[in-house]
């Protein structure tokens, strides 16, 4: 093609996109405040589309490509609504927002609310830092969970999650927010300075027994309020039982709990650490229902009192059984029906022995009004002799208590009744209460 005939045809395309421009500036001007409502990357694109240079890329497929971008029928105008989120600052917000588990359009959900301090533990799922909320300016504690991208969260956190966000009770921790990403999902909790555990190690030889009744009486508080909504706990033990500065005792780590929905429903029964596991589920029973916590409370109980852990087995199940039966004595038919029908319950493992009172074994009993019918109430071997948390919370063992703590509301805390306090923790935890 000889030069000036492609300088023509050249002319010729340049004259026809200025045309077009013209007759979509006029749609612009027409649609007036419609253009506004267009995002600023928006507006952007177009400016670029608009500044097509007259040389010889004009002829280029990705131009001609623009130019029918930019000659797209013009949707009809969005609801005010929608014009509105379109905006540049929300469209931003909205693409780096992680939406809190608990719903709404809320700063909550989003990772860069909270900041990690120093690692606080870690188990085989999840690793526990301290850190601090930038959204209330508090200390939480934040229970970080690994994702693997092939399995997703672990059942436990799911089960975890979905029962804490029901259960609002002063004895129970408070879930506050959920931040999910990519690689982690995180539970943020109420930071409460230290465990049941630690507590004990801090102060070895026995609690005053005072202190006792109260971490007791909060302990109970805290299962009876998940009893009654029909939800196990099923590791009761003192590393998930937190201690505040001020006594605040508030039941944790819900990974293993469970909402009972019907009596007859089987559970696993490798549950609950074995120094607090009941003998029946010992014994491979899983037939249990709240009875189940309640044995956990009873070692705890004895636990608090003595200084060392009620039944240590070493080994295995039987060594633990061993354990238990040496003090309780083993459970035949007579005493408990069915027993001998479980599938643990193998009398060429098992030692027979005559049962003893709890205060023979554990003589710091004898110290406390009441202390040795609690403690025999809680280590029923059979499941359905257990006492309940309800019916522990009334038990005589707590008579010295102000009526005024049966009166609480939920989420409201037994130190917020006058005289109820904490005592000072002393190596003289044996003087008679």
């Amino acid at each position: 093609m000889a030069p000036h005939t492609l300088q023509t045809a050249r002319q010729s395309m340049i004259c026809l996109i200025q045309a077009k421009m013209l007759a979509f500036a006029d749609c612009r001007a027409v649609c007036g405040g419609d253009w506004d409502g267009l995002g600023g990357g928006q507006r952007e694109t177009v400016k670029r589309q608009l500044s097509v240079s007259s040389d010889s890329k004009l002829l280029d497929e990705d131009i001609q490509e623009e130019t029918r971008v930019i000659l797209r029928p013009k949707k009809p105008p969005r609801p005010k609504s929608e014009v509105f989120l379109n905006n540049k600052d929300q469209q931003q917000r909205r693409r780096t927002k992680r939406f809190s588990a608990f719903g709404g359009d809320s700063p909550f959900g989003k990772s860069e609310a909270y900041i990690k301090l120093e690692q606080l533990g870690e188990g085989s799922y999840a690793t526990v830092f301290k850190g601090y909320s930038n959204l209330t300016n508090q200390v939480v504690a934040l229970k970080e969970i690994r994702l693997q991208e092939e399995e997703g969260a672990p059942f436990t956190a799911i089960r975890e999650a979905s029962l804490l966000k029901e259960l609002k009770h002063c004895n129970i921790v408070t879930l506050h927010d959920i931040v999910h990403t990519r690689q982690t999902l995180t539970f943020v909790f109420e930071y409460v300075h230290t465990d049941l555990s630690q507590y004990m190690e801090r102060h070895p030889g026995g609690l005053v027994y005072h202190n006792v009744r109260l971490l007791l009486f909060q302990l109970l508080r805290g299962l009876a309020y998940c009893h009654k909504r029909m939800v196990l706990h099923r590791d009761v033990k003192p590393q998930n039982l937190l201690i505040s500065e001020m006594g605040e005792l508030k039941l944790a780590d819900f990974g293993l709990a469970r909402a009972k929905s019907v009596p007859s429903h089987t559970y696993s029964h490798e549950v609950v650490t074995l120094w607090y596991r009941p003998p029946d589920v010992l014994l491979g029973s899983t037939h249990y229902s709240t009875s189940l916590d309640m044995w956990g409370v009873g070692c705890i109980f004895l636990e608090m009192i003595t200084g060392v852990p009620t039944f240590p087995g070493v080994r295995e199940v039987y060594d633990q059984l061993d354990k238990i039966f040496k003090i309780l004595g083993t459970p035949v038919e007579e005493s408990w029906e069915g027993v001998t029908h479980l599938p643990g319950y193998n009398p060429h493992k098992l030692c027979f022995y005559r049962g003893q009172k709890l205060g023979l074994a554990f003589p710091r009993l004898y110290d406390i009004v009441e202390g040795e019918n609690m403690a025999s109430a809680l280590l029923q071997l059979n499941p359905d002799k257990r006492i309940d948390a309800e019916e522990a919370l009334r038990h005589k063992y707590f008579s010295s208590l102000p009526k005024k703590l049966y009166e609480l509301p939920d989420e409201a805390s037994i130190f917020s009744v006058e005289g109820v306090h904490m005592l000072p923790e002393t190596r003289a935890a044996g003087l008679k209460t």
